[in-house]
């Protein structure tokens, strides 16, 4: 599998269910993005206790790019991938 880097960001969210259940906004590199789409989500954890519930975002924006975003539940903490 590989590597992948992945940076720090801010995150606006939708929170229904739970808190932080969706990105609908975020700030990378001092612009801000709105999110039009989430064309694919999943997340990998939660069975082994020793591993963290890891979420996955991949995202499309209004400007039509396309983002990987992931949020660690235990640390609270949005990054992307770079």
């Amino acid at each position: 599998m590989t590597n992948f880097d992945y940076d720090v960001i801010q995150v606006e969210c939708y929170s229904g269910f739970k808190a932080n259940e969706r990105p609908v906004a975020f700030t990378y590199q001092k612009e801000r993005r709105e999110i039009q789409e989430i064309v694919d989500r999943w997340y990998e954890g939660g069975l082994d206790p020793g591993k963290p519930v890891i979420d996955y975002f991949k995202v499309k924006t209004t400007d039509g790019k396309i983002y990987l975003l992931r949020y660690l539940s235990a640390f609270d903490t949005w990054s992307i991938r770079i």
